[in-house]
This record gives structure tokens, sequence and C-alpha cells, in this order.
């Protein structure tokens, strides 16, 4: 049973499409980019398979995009691979897969996130033993506040997110030139077969560079969530995709040249911090603190993005069980699904809490949503070609070109990422499949008492 929707209680055409790429921008240029650039360096073991890494993290990601823009376009809806899981699927997929968004995949994220917007904003200004978690915190309820204000308001504060989160990493750019020009790295420089790029790293060692490659460019999809509220043709979603990935790959690319111009391929792979160490060799002190915002800007702007597309989900799934119809009530004025957004900011408040009990916080968080994370992603990217087979006369403003070979090259990537998560299963990883667990039992429920409503409503007939 689905409940009836009317304009009212449904989401309008109001996103611009420059509001839709600062939205996944935002969302993908997180503090990954902070971080996993020295780990890559480490593994690839040269300047030219490092790039190569990064160039190949690109073109993988816009074939998973192509994939969803043609999903996106052929049915936009605020529920998103909700929506499409549920097409391909049916029901019980789509709400297990709701359930993992609710309770693992969105607020786990939001959680990690508010624990690097702590880690940083405490190096800026410490609030004592749990200064992190309650940085991390007031994160989200701040920004909590500002998406129940409307989708203009959290909207325009992305779009100044974004910007800031952009400009911090054209410093990490500039200060790489000026070392550059200056004459000379701060650390040891590698030999010349090193830096010249020319011997083939392992495979294992490949492989597990292009793992945080991936993780760096992930975000992206959530791009289907607002394929509903974007203006203009159903073609929109695609060029919004497209623009903002390569927007990111070009960016993604001129950092790490700045890395490596700054401080050598060695350099970075034996950095802790690798963009705190290019600022500190080219700007000194100041430059520490410099690097400590600009990630606690990333971290704000991911979060911001990530609460703007993750209460859709519920949003969809409240319209669809009538037992959880208050997830389904749409502020039309404002332009968000309030309730939805509410119960989504509790629980990741809650798993702030246990990360703050644990005292890893951000490492538990990764672990928690990883294998959850791709397992869906993998059903979703296998989902466009059942629904090629079972809606094949549905209205496609765009198809994925060379079908189904990019689906199934961007299948077995997404398949491969699943394996790599769940190679070193730690406790996080256990309590994330143990919560999707729950999901499959509150999915029992909900039938349960659908069938039980149903046979009173007869007897009453």
């Amino acid at each position: 049973m689905t409940l009836p929707a009317s304009e009212s209680t449904q989401p309008g055409q109001t996103l611009a499409l420059r509001e839709a790429v600062a939205i996944i921008v935002g969302i993908v240029i997180g503090a990954g980019i902070f971080k996993a650039p020295s780990l890559v360096a480490q593994f690839t073991g040269s300047t030219g398979w490092m790039l190569a890494a990064w160039v190949a993290g690109g073109l993988i990601s816009l074939i998973g995009a192509l994939c969803y823009a043609e999903l996106a376009a052929a049915w936009p809806h605020a529920g998103g691979d909700y929506h499409f899981l549920q097409r391909a699927y049916g029901r019980r997929v789509a709400f297990l897969f709701a359930w993992a968004r609710f309770a693992v995949i969105t607020t786990g994220s939001i959680a990690l996130l508010a624990f690097v917007f702590g880690d940083y904003m405490s190096a800026v200004l410490p609030l004592g033993a749990y200064g992190s978690a309650t940085w991390g915190a007031l994160a989200v309820v701040v920004l909590t506040w500002l998406n129940a204000r409307g989708i203009h308001a959290s909207a325009s504060a992305q779009s100044w997110l974004t910007l800031a989160e952009v400009l911090g990493l054209v410093l990490v750019v500039v200060a790489g030139l000026w070392l550059w020009g200056s004459g000379g790295h701060s650390m040891p420089v590698p030999d010349a077969p090193a830096a010249a790029g020319s011997g083939m790293p392992a495979l294992g060692m490949l492989g597990l560079a292009m793992v945080f490659v991936l993780l760096t460019y992930g975000g992206w999809n959530e791009a289907a969530y607002l394929s509903a509220e974007l203006r203009g043709s159903r073609r929109g979603i695609l060029h919004a995709l497209v623009i903002s990935l390569t927007l990111i790959t070009v960016l993604y690319l001129l950092v790490n040249l700045a890395y490596v111009y700054g401080l050598g391929i060695q350099g970075m792979a034996r950095s802790e911090a690798v963009a705190a160490d290019l600022l500190r060799v080219a700007f000194g002190r100041t430059g520490e603190t410099l690097i400590a915002v600009m990630v606690a800007v990333a971290a704000l702007t991911s979060i911001n993005a990530t609460m703007i597309v993750g209460a859709r989900t519920n949003f969809a799934v409240g319209r669809d069980w009538p037992q959880l119809h208050w997830l389904g009530r749409w502020e039309g004025a404002r332009g968000v699904p309030a309730v939805a957004l509410y119960a989504q900011s509790g629980f990741a408040l809650a798993l702030v809490v246990l990360g703050a009990s644990l005292r890893s916080g951000f490492q538990t968080m990764v672990d928690y949503t990883a294998p959850v994370f791709w397992s869906f992603f993998l059903l979703c990217t296998l989902a466009l070609m059942v629904l090629r087979r079972k809606e094949p006369h549905a209205p496609r403003p765009f198809k994925v070109p060379l079908y189904p070979l990019l689906p199934l090259l961007f299948a077995a990537v997404c398949a491969y990422m699943l394996w790599s998560s769940l190679v070193y299963v730690k406790a996080g990883a256990l309590v994330g499949v143990g919560v999707l667990a729950v999901g499959a039992l509150l999915l029992a429920w909900l039938e349960t008492s659908a069938r039980r409503r149903g046979a009173t409503l007869a007897q009453g007939q």
C-alpha cells in the first residue's frame, strides 16, 4: 500500500544545476584528499603510477555516474537508490536498503565526518578529553537546524562551503608551486628511477592504492536523490554528474602534483599528514592552522551535503510503508522532509556518542559503514541491467554507452571493493552487518503487522 500524494507533500523542481554540482562536489571532496594521497604514493612507489591511479579513479567514477544517470533520468525520484532498487528487486530489498541508509550508511557517514571536523577543530580550539565528539555533535546540531530551515538555505550554505573547500585545495596547489619555484623539497627527494615512475608496482599494491583512491572519490552517487528536484530536462542529472566529476578529477590531480612538487614522492609516502606537511613547509606555523581549518571546512561541507540527500531516502520509505508514515511528511513551503531529517540526525548523534565511548570514532565509523555501503552499491549497479529487461519500453532520456560492458565493469569494481572491505573484518564492520540484520527483523514485523491489519479490515467488512 502506498500513501496518496499531493503536490504539497512532494518535492518540487527547485534546484539549479550549479546548486546540484555544489552538493555533489561537497559530498565527494572530504577529508580523504588530505590523507589518502600519502598512502597512494606509498603503495604505488612512483609519480607516474600514482597519478595514473588518480586518473583511473576519476574514469571509474565517471562510468558509475553514467549508470546512475540512466536510472535517475528514467525514474527521477527523491528516494534515489531506494526507488531504483524497489523497481528492480521489490519492496523488501528496497526497505533493507532504506534501513541501511538510515542506520548505517548515511548516519555512519555523518558521524564519521563529525569526528573529522571535531579532530581538526580541537587542534585549533581544544575542548577537553571529549573535545572531538563535542565539536562533532555541535556540527550535527547546527547543520540540522540549517537544513530544517529549507532547501534554499541548505543549498545556499552548501554553495559557499564548497567554494571555501575548493579554495582551500587551491591553497594546497599554490603551496606546492611555491615550493617548486623556490628550489627544492623539504623532505629527501627520491632517486631518479622512483621519481620517473618507470617500475610498475605489484598488482596487490596497485589494487590497495585504488581502494583509497575510490574511497576519496566516493559520494557522487548521492546525486540520484536530487533527480526529482533538479530544474530542466531529465538529462540535467547527467550534466551535473559529468561536470562534478570532471572538476573533482582535475582538482585531485592538481593537488597531488602540488604534493609531489613540494615534498617529493618519497616525502609524500612517509608523511602522516601530507597537506599539513606541505603547508607547514610553505608557510610555517600558520600553515598548520590553515590546514586544520581547511579540513574542518571540508568535513562540514560533506556533512551538510550528506544530510540534504540522506533524509530523502527516509522520506521515500515513509511514503511506501503506512506504519512509517510519519517519516513521509514533506514540508512543502520549506522543501524539506523535516521529520526524516530529525530522525536521521538523532541517530547520527547516537553514533557520535558510541564512537566517543570507544575513543576511536573515525576508524570505528569507517569499519561500520564500508561493507554495507558496497553491498548495496553493487545491487544498484546491477539494477540497471535488471530494469533494462524488466521495463524495456520505459522512456530513457539517456542510455549508458557500450552497454552492457560499462555496467559490468563498474559492478566488478563494486564487488572488489566489497571483498576488500570484508577481508580485514573488524568489530565496527560486524556491528554494521548486525544492524542490517536488525533491519531484516523490522521488515518481518512490518509485513506481519500489515497482514494483521488487512485481516482485521476484511473481518470488519
